[in-house]
């Protein structure tokens, strides 16, 4: 594959099982002349996973607006740089967009390299309704915004996603049977591994689970809409996995 000098990637990687990574994923990284990364550790399992040595250079959420700035010099210069999160589409509650918005500002291409979202992968795996759904990014760790944002999403006539921490998750699903029991909820975790899982019921019901049961790993947190056709109301049991 052929990259373009000037040009920022925006590569998809894996959530979780790296079979998942994609061809052209795979043919961009090893052409690019450098990879700016959210983790250079993390990022560097990947690379030698696939075979490849490239350098290395760290853009989080606590130096991205520095580190544009450098990224877009390096473009600007005629070099070609992918850029990646620790896993799924770089920018979506991950940085990016800083990196993103300087590159378009400086007149600079930038091309999106698809692939492996948690969010719809929970979302479609969910079994609720696809054709308009509200993505939260991570609930607020405030008690009371996050109350706010729970009570917006049981509200919404759409599906709604939302990201959570292992160590708040329990706090959560209390907060949500508190709030509407019979509510339908999907807790979504440690998707494309191993342990993968699917639970969906009414939110006092998961809770009671996950209660007796302590989630780990990554938590996508999917909450049905007020306006479910009648193919999605189903509120029985997952079977044990």
């Amino acid at each position: 594959m052929e990259v373009q000098p000037g040009t920022l990637y925006l590569v998809a990687t894996p959530i979780g099982n790296l079979a998942d990574i994609t061809e052209r994923a795979r043919l961009t990284l090893a052409a690019v002349s450098r990879v700016a990364c959210e983790d250079t550790r993390h990022s560097g399992i990947l690379l030698q996973h696939l075979g490849l040595r490239k350098p290395l250079v760290s853009i989080h959420e606590h130096n991205e607006a520095s580190r544009s700035a450098e990224m877009v010099e390096a473009l600007l210069s005629g070099e070609s740089v992918a850029y990646i999160s620790d896993a799924g589409m770089p920018g979506v509650s991950d940085p990016g967009q800083r990196l993103v918005n300087a590159c378009r500002r400086a007149n600079l291409r930038v091309e999106v390299i698809p692939g492996p979202s948690a969010v719809l992968t929970a979302l479609i795996g969910s079994g609720f309704p696809a054709d308009a759904f509200m993505f939260g990014g991570f609930l607020p760790v405030k008690s009371g915004q996050r109350e706010r944002a729970l009570l917006a999403a049981i509200a919404r006539p759409e599906t709604t996603v939302f990201f959570e921490s292992p160590h708040r998750i329990d706090g959560t699903l209390e907060l949500l049977a508190r709030l509407a029991p019979d509510h339908l909820i999907c807790v979504a975790r440690e998707l494309t591994k191993k342990f993968e899982e699917f639970r969906r019921g009414a939110a006092s019901t998961i809770h009671d689970h996950y209660r007796k049961h302590p989630a780990k790993g990554e938590i996508c947190l999917v909450l049905a809409g007020t306006d479910l056709p009648k193919w999605a109301t189903w509120l029985g049991a997952d079977p044990t996995p």
